[in-house]
């Protein structure tokens, strides 16, 4: 009897187990569902087939459901290939159900590319049919006038499905609005243009077609706030008045040191020449010298010279208090 026992427990483990496989490769409950849901599937050649493909049944059999119910024919074997590829099937039967009720031209196959490409297809269907709206940051910009204003837009855009693959995201949206409020503010004579007509800025933006190559359609630009910077151009014409001032100073710095070099290098010349005159002096003597004991000069000629350079030294004592005085005044 135990050995009955041991054998019936283990009939019963080994029962429990095979029933456990069958199960898993056979779900017979997703069948019931898919059968009485208005789904047809083959046990063995779906069924059993997507467990051999490593495919879950559950998640196509599920979305194949949900997408007969909202009146969508799928093929099992398109969803069963956009598993194997990688993609996200709920989202994007979500998105075929969402597009069909919103009157959307949105096929299985660009939907299937679109989430493939990385891009989240439901969301775009939800930003389609419902637009959304991306708040530009602070755009400085200056009038001819030279007065800053700082500018903020709210641009209101919706998905374009088919330029979705391959097209530019909400980054590029934002520079080349950015790009046509600096330009149109630039071109504004005045400041007080822009601030009378705020509403010039976007309809010029909104003419230059900027959502040419990218995934969205640009409905609307509004400009939610326009603010009065800095006078710009009064601080340029300060730094080049400044900027003027310093080359007028290193200009006159220049000039000041070429007039001391030109007086330095006189003042050289003089002292050469001076040097050369105390040169010429200590000569006299030693002519004088020379012409005594040659017998070219005598005595009273010698007193005679003597007389003449007193004459002269009193004459030069004389003059210098007037030299003076003439100096003082200059």
């Amino acid at each position: 009897m135990e050995a009955l026992t041991g054998f019936s427990v283990l009939i019963i483990i080994v029962a429990v187990i095979f029933l456990f496989i069958l199960l898993y490769y056979v779900p017979i409950g997703l069948f019931i569902t898919a059968y009485f849901s208005g789904v047809k599937v083959k046990i063995f050649r779906d069924l059993i087939g997507m467990r051999l493909r490593k495919v879950s049944p559950i998640v196509i059999i599920r979305n194949l459901i949900s997408a007969t119910k909202a009146g969508l024919e799928l093929n099992i074997s398109l969803l069963e290939a956009h598993y194997l590829a990688g993609g996200n099937v709920t989202n994007v039967v979500n998105a075929l159900i969402s597009a069909n009720k919103a009157n959307l031209d949105l096929g299985f196959a660009k939907a299937a590319a679109i989430d493939l490409a990385g891009r989240d297809v439901l969301e775009a269907v939800k930003m389609s049919v419902n637009p959304k709206v991306i708040e530009t940051p602070l755009v400085s910009a200056v009038a001819k006038d030279g007065i800053q204003l700082k500018a903020m837009a709210r641009i209101t855009v919706r998905t374009n499905l088919e330029r979705l693959v391959g097209g530019a995201g909400e980054a590029t949206i934002l520079a080349r609005v950015g790009e046509g409020i600096v330009s149109t503010i630039g071109s504004s004579t005045t400041h007080k243009e822009v601030l009378e007509n705020p509403d010039s800025i976007s309809k010029v933006v909104l003419s230059k077609g900027l959502d040419a190559g990218t995934a969205f359609e640009i409905l609307s630009i509004d400009i939610a706030d326009v603010d009065v910077g800095t006078n710009i151009g009064a601080i340029l014409q300060a730094d080049q008045a400044e900027a003027d001032l310093k080359v007028a100073r290193a200009k006159a710095e220049e000039r000041r040191a070429a007039a001391v070099a030109s007086e330095q290098e006189m003042n050289a010349e003089v002292a050469k020449m001076r040097a050369k005159v105390v040169e010429a002096e200590a000569e006299i003597p030693k002519a004088i010298a020379e012409a005594f004991r040659s017998g070219n000069l005598g005595v009273m000629d010698y007193y005679n010279l003597r007389n003449i350079q007193a004459d002269t030294d009193m004459r030069n004592t004389i003059a210098k208090p007037d030299d003076k005085k003439d100096k003082e005044n200059n």
